[in-house]
């Protein structure tokens, strides 16, 4: 997403754990006129609101466009999930980005505009075994778009869920779905250009049209 932002002309910030591969993906995007690095751990609402008040620090105001993009999957039956990694799943697929949410909303609705594009999952509509902790957040997740809509329509703030099906990412990397019977194989899922061109389209279109939803599969 950070690649085809940038392509379009668009000055990116990039969030992530790991502060040598952010910078090197930044540098690569053509440094921080195109790309700035914040590398951050978003395992917790109060980061998220820390990250987010270095970011406006740095950039000197708030983001046209926000992206609500991090997020933890793993799989296990309901009964060996440990509620350890139930709330952890919780905490970074749902109460980090209500944090950033409700740290920019202010600022947006003061000034009129805006764009939350929050990446669902197939897994907010559709029940999969081994899944209960994942889909229970993005189940939240949708919920949590949909009040926001809710909340800011007429405010000139956009609200979008883009929710795709499998994507090839290293998210797959331990799981291995091409031995997993009933798994998509990896040759046959998205791809995370794919998906990038999809929130691409999201956020490019005329400020009077906003995208509520819009669900991605493999054809």
């Amino acid at each position: 997403m950070a690649q085809r932002f940038v392509r379009e002309g668009v000055h990116v910030v990039m969030v992530a754990r790991s502060k040598r591969d952010l910078e090197a993906r930044a540098a690569e995007l053509g440094g921080p006129d195109r790309a700035m690095p914040v590398a951050f751990d978003l395992s917790s609402a109060a980061a998220a609101a820390e990250c987010i008040a270095q970011v406006l620090d740095r950039l000197g105001e708030t983001p046209d466009v926000v992206v609500n993009n991090a997020g933890a999957f793993s799989l296990s039956p309901i009964e060996d999930t440990a509620i350890q990694d139930f709330d952890r799943t919780l905490a970074l697929n749902v109460s980090v980005p209500f944090a950033i949410v409700q740290a920019l909303l202010p600022s947006m609705k003061g000034r009129a505009r805006g764009h939350v594009i929050t990446i669902g999952s197939i897994a907010d509509r559709r029940a999969l075994p081994q899944n209960s902790a994942y889909a229970a957040s993005k189940f939240a997740l949708r919920g949590l778009h949909e009040v926001l809509r809710e909340e800011t329509r007429g405010s000139g703030i956009r609200v979008s869920l883009v929710s795709p099906g499998p994507v090839d990412t290293a998210l797959w990397n331990e799981i291995d779905p091409d031995t997993r019977p009933g798994f998509t194989p990896r040759r046959q899922m998205l791809s995370a250009e794919n998906v990038a061109a999809a929130v691409w389209f999201v956020a490019s279109q005329p400020a009077a049209v906003n995208v509520d939803e819009l669900r991605l599969s493999h054809t």
